[in-house]
């Protein structure tokens, strides 16, 4: 982006239900935006950082950063991720359309809406089993991906406002759906009011994040970056969906996903069509609250649990180092930002980083500075080990990387606590 970049904004109240009781317990220092990745031409310009520190409302649950920016200084004309380069994603995103057709009986008189549709990766399994569909994606590139599979799409940001006008324009959605999206809205009320907005009187919203149970049973602080402004249990989910006159009419897990990702989906309130809620609802709020995750003592010690992962990981990689053995890593990820830059791991203890997006290749790491390599560097330099910063599919990469291992290259998964295989 050109111009001066923005400055971080400090949360003093609760995004969700408004509160004040905001308590900070995990701060990760100053760290560049994890997704702006550096132009070979940009290298003698700094990295413009910004506090990283996550808070708990007391009143709500939800768990947010206490220091934000905004959404275009974030998703900008620049922003690389791509859906359709995770195999995993895709095949989890075509049983999704499957499950969804089935059980809501969807047809050529439907309209299937995904907020955040990226590249149109989901959206297009059911354009090709004849389902009409809208994608909403604020980022050019990958909106630009989506039309050309045949996704129509609207370059926008989605809100009650976008919700109204489609409306307006004689749309309602049979079905919404918003996977690994809704920790990236600053604007959370808008976002959910919209989908009340939008949503037929019997329809259903499925949406899809990472659950905040994963990221402190795997110690994944790294998932923690400017762009992910919450980090959600179905304790916070339940109390935001309700105030739009929602609620959670079902909870399922996938352990695998992303490190551990939970499905919500959400009807109008008493509408029949969208389903009363099954026993997971009361099963997996009950399951929380026996966790602790609406009381702040469940959270107060999880800074030190990630000094110590974080002190594991730089010891192992400077041992390696001085063992004169080679490291890479493969993922540029915003995960792999988060933990490069908070852990203090750059060029001096890993040579580059391998990805298999090519919008990425070319370009570097944010204050990191490795450069980003297509996969084939592997097998071209074998390095003696592979950090996978992108470790919520590694079974993908170990996968992928058969030969690499093959000729005694090892992988080092950092989280939930640093290993070599």
């Amino acid at each position: 982006m050109s111009g001066e970049p923005a400055s971080a904004t400090e949360v003093t109240s609760c995004r969700s239900c408004g509160g004040e009781r905001l308590r900070p317990f995990l701060s990760l220092g100053a760290t560049p935006i994890a997704n702006r990745l550096v132009r070979a031409d940009a290298l003698d310009e700094a990295d413009p950082s910004f506090p990283l520190e996550v808070g708990f409302c007391e009143d709500c649950a939800l768990v947010q950063l206490t220091h934000v920016l905004p959404a275009d200084e974030i998703f900008d004309e620049d922003y690389p991720y791509f859906s359709s380069f995770s195999d995993m994603l895709v095949r989890h995103a075509e049983k999704n359309v499957i499950d969804l057709i089935e059980s809501r009986d969807l047809g050529p008189n439907s309209l299937v809406v995904e907020v955040a549709s990226n590249d149109g990766y989901l959206l297009k399994a059911f354009v090709e089993r004849g389902i009409p569909v809208l994608g909403i994606e604020p980022t050019p590139g990958p909106a630009a991906a989506a039309r050309e599979v045949g996704v129509p799409t609207r370059e926008e940001f989605f809100g009650a406002e976008l919700a109204q006008r489609l409306v307006d324009e004689g749309l309602r959605a049979d079905v919404i759906i918003a996977n690994n999206v809704m920790a990236h809205v600053p604007d959370l009320n808008s976002f959910v009011e919209g989908f009340s907005i939008l949503l037929k009187d019997d329809g259903v919203v499925s949406v899809e994040n990472p659950g905040l149970h994963a990221l402190f049973a795997h110690t994944e602080f790294d998932t923690v970056y400017h762009e992910h402004f919450c980090y959600f249990s179905t304790i916070a989910v339940e109390a935001l969906v309700r105030r739009h006159g929602l609620e959670l009419v079902g909870v399922t897990e996938f352990p695998e996903l992303h490190g551990g990702t939970l499905r919500w989906r959400s009807a109008r309130a008493g509408a029949l069509g969208g389903g009363a809620p099954d026993e997971s609802v009361a099963r997996v709020l009950g399951a929380e609250r026996a966790a602790g995750f609406d009381s702040f003592e469940r959270y107060g010690n999880f800074g030190a649990e990630v000094g110590e992962l974080q002190r594991e990981l730089l010891a192992l990689l400077t041992d390696l180092r001085a063992q004169g053995k080679t490291i890479a890593a493969y993922g540029a990820a915003a995960k792999g930002a988060t933990l490069l830059n908070s852990t203090g791991i750059n060029t001096d203890l890993i040579d580059f980083v391998v990805d298999r997006n090519v919008h990425k290749q070319g370009k570097y790491m944010p204050g990191a500075r490795l450069p980003i390599l297509p996969p084939e560097a592997l097998l071209e330099r074998q390095p003696d080990y592979l950090l996978l910063l992108a470790w919520n599919v590694k079974n993908e990469i170990m996968a992928q990387q058969s030969e690499y291992a093959s000729r005694g290259g090892s992988f080092i998964v950092p989280v939930p606590r640093p290993v070599v295989l």
